[in-house]
């Protein structure tokens, strides 16, 4: 999929702007993480939509991680235009950043939290200079600058105060659910406010100190924020969006502009692309509806080899078509990564016996169209809320291994809030002991139980009234609307 680029070293407009006042120019600014830079990726399509002229900014190595790995939306509506808007709106700006460690992800690390990425975070900071500059040559050609940073790197965009028509929005990743939970707790843990029995059983110690330091530095920032934007939308997080109204710490306005993934529309028409289908979805076509359990464990978690062994041992026993994929979590420069040889960590003859109930993807998937094929009737997942969105937005039910920050709360709003997933293990700091049992226990009970059932006809109910927002929204995340009204008034 191309974009406009304007590299380092070429910032100024391409030629059908240069010289024209735009009403309102936004600017977005990812963490340099895939679940980051994708949500932000997928939210910039959407504002550049409204004929909003959006500017990404990060490395040029995350630039091409983010284009290169970008999946869910059908090209042909790209070329015709979303809404009538030109993908061209989308301008990104690659800022190069000093040289940072890249060390491989540790499966045996006793946390689970993808901490090499850590260096990539701090190498990060030092966008701040070229972002500045940018900021002031944007603001001398719109009447509003907007600024949407993500949460964990305010400090890149804290210049946004000092220029007389820019304003900063943040951007939070995780669900209201988690996000109450927190503010919540900053509050002393009132028994008083809505939920407080339920927010006294959420875990703790989620996050290793590397991670705990890095977020506090953030905060330490002083940033003049105009408003929250979440990945999330009310048929999913209502109550818990009006119950952070009730906080005293939490004040600025918000909006709720998930799900960002593409739910509008069936599979991708590859048949209109240029490049050829994802072999399993191929696979996934000769497969019953709703026959086969999806395991994946995202983009920042490594298993183990023993971990490893216990999940293929557990999907063997489970007597379920699955479709696993089995890579390493990304480092902070995903193009000199060097992954494992993940082969020999399975049992031995593990593919020969599953050759016909099971495969196993080895590189980067498709997972908003996994979710989307009728075949895919359940999830084992890690329980990173883009996962969770995701699947809750496709009625697809999860069975939840949760590993490391917010996982554990989502386990919580996804098992006994929304009750569409089960949990293979509960959460423990040393991530869990879970056993072949444990997973072949889960995935049965998802793929193959009444309970099972249930879950999937309550993830159809609740994806069911998801789309009918986005169909509210004429296509759009159904606050998408108000914040774009907001943000051109």
């Amino acid at each position: 999929m191309a974009f406009h680029s304007a590299g380092e070293g070429n910032q100024e407009e391409n030629g059908r702007q240069n010289g024209n006042h735009e009403d309102v120019t936004v600017v977005m600014v990812p963490l340099p993480a895939q679940g980051h830079l994708n949500l932000f990726l997928h939210l910039a399509r959407y504002v550049s939509s409204y004929n909003v002229p959006v500017h990404y900014v990060c490395s040029p190595a995350h630039s091409r991680q983010v284009q290169s790995r970008i999946h869910g939306w059908d090209h042909k509506d790209d070329d015709d235009d979303l809404h009538g808007c030109s993908r061209n709106r989308i301008t990104f700006h690659e800022f190069g950043v000093p040289s940072y460690e890249t060390p491989p992800p540790n499966p045996n690390n006793r946390t689970k939290y993808p901490v090499q990425l850590l260096p990539a975070f701090y190498a990060s900071l030092h966008l701040r200079e070229p972002i500045s500059q940018l900021l002031q040559k944007l603001s001398n050609k719109t009447r509003r600058l907007v600024v949407i940073h993500d949460a964990l790197i305010p400090y890149v965009v804290q210049d946004i105060c000092s220029i007389p028509n820019g304003e900063s929005y943040s951007f939070l990743s995780t669900s209201a659910f988690y996000t109450y939970s927190v503010y919540w707790e900053l509050e002393g843990k009132p028994e008083s406010l809505p939920e407080s029995q339920l927010l006294q059983l959420l875990p703790k110690d989620t996050y290793p100190p590397e991670a705990i330091a890095y977020m506090l530095s953030q905060l330490e920032v002083k940033i003049n924020s105009s408003g929250t934007l979440f990945h999330s939308c009310r048929a999913i997080d209502g109550p818990y969006l009006d119950h952070l109204t009730k906080l005293n710490t939490f004040t600025k306005k918000y909006w709720a502009v998930g799900p960002l993934n593409p739910i509008t529309g069936g599979l991708r028409k590859y048949e209109e692309e240029q490049k050829p289908r994802h072999h399993c979805l191929e696979w996934l076509d000769k497969q019953a509806p709703n026959s086969v359990v999806f395991v994946s464990f995202g983009t920042t978690t490594s298993l183990s080899d023993q971990e490893i062994k216990v999940i293929a041992v557990g999907l063997e026993e489970s007597n379920q078509k699955f479709l696993w994929v089995l890579r390493d979590a990304d480092t902070g420069h995903l193009f000199n990564q060097k992954d494992r040889s993940l082969e020999d960590k399975l049992p031995q003859g593990f593919e020969t016996r599953m050759n016909r109930r099971g495969i196993i993807v080895r590189d980067w998937a498709p997972q908003s169209d996994i979710l989307a094929h009728s075949s895919t009737g359940g999830f084992l997942s890690h329980c990173g809320w883009g996962s969770c969105m995701e699947s809750i937005s496709r009625g697809v039910p999860m069975a939840l291994w949760p590993m490391h920050s917010d996982h554990p709360t989502n386990s919580v709003l996804m098992t006994q809030v929304l009750k569409v997933g089960l949990l293979v293990v509960d959460w423990s700091p040393a991530h869990g002991n879970v056993t072949p049992k444990a997973i072949q226990n889960a995935v049965r009970r998802l793929m193959d139980s009444s309970e099972g059932d249930a879950m999937r006809q309550r993830a159809q109910e609740v994806s069911k009234t998801v789309k009918e927002s986005i169909a509210a929204g004429g296509g759009r995340p159904l606050e998408m609307d108000s914040f774009v009204a907001h943000i051109r008034r």
